[in-house]
């Protein structure tokens, strides 16, 4: 995990600094945190065997994602759409095109389209070689 961490960080600061890059080439921060949307401290598990998934997600109008709750740091991008995200003992929030979400951890929430057009998220889990990365809450 130490090794992913620092390969984000040196990723990170090198988008920060942004030097190696020609000036027409633009660099946009789309997400800078320590918390997670409700307050949470974002914390990183220590795994024996890491690996990061990214996945595309698509919600039509209408649908849920179902409660479900993460036990590893995830993080959101909203590319097309909105979603409107329930969180238990807490306000919903609504994200829409180019917001970024630092998801919550150990924290039942549910995420529901109510737009017209299909809400679009590119999604990165930081979790453990073969885990689930979420768990429904039945």
């Amino acid at each position: 995990m130490k090794k992913i961490l620092i390969i984000f960080a040196l990723f990170f600061i090198c988008l920060s600094g942004n030097s190696q890059y020609k000036k027409e080439i633009l660099i946009e921060q789309i997400l800078k945190t320590d918390t997670t949307t409700i307050g949470q401290k974002i914390t990183y598990p220590n795994f024996s065997d890491n690996e990061v998934t990214m996945l595309k997600i698509t919600i039509p109008p209408g649908a849920s994602t179902g409660w479900h709750k993460h036990e590893v740091p995830v993080f959101a991008y909203v590319v097309e759409g909105s979603i409107t995200v329930e969180y238990e003992n807490h306000k919903p929030v609504v994200f829409t095109k180019n917001s970024s979400i630092a998801e919550v951890k150990g924290t039942y929430h549910n995420g529901t389209n109510k737009g017209i057009e299909n809400a679009v998220l590119i999604a990165i889990y930081l979790g453990e070689k073969g885990k689930i990365n979420s768990i429904k809450k039945e």
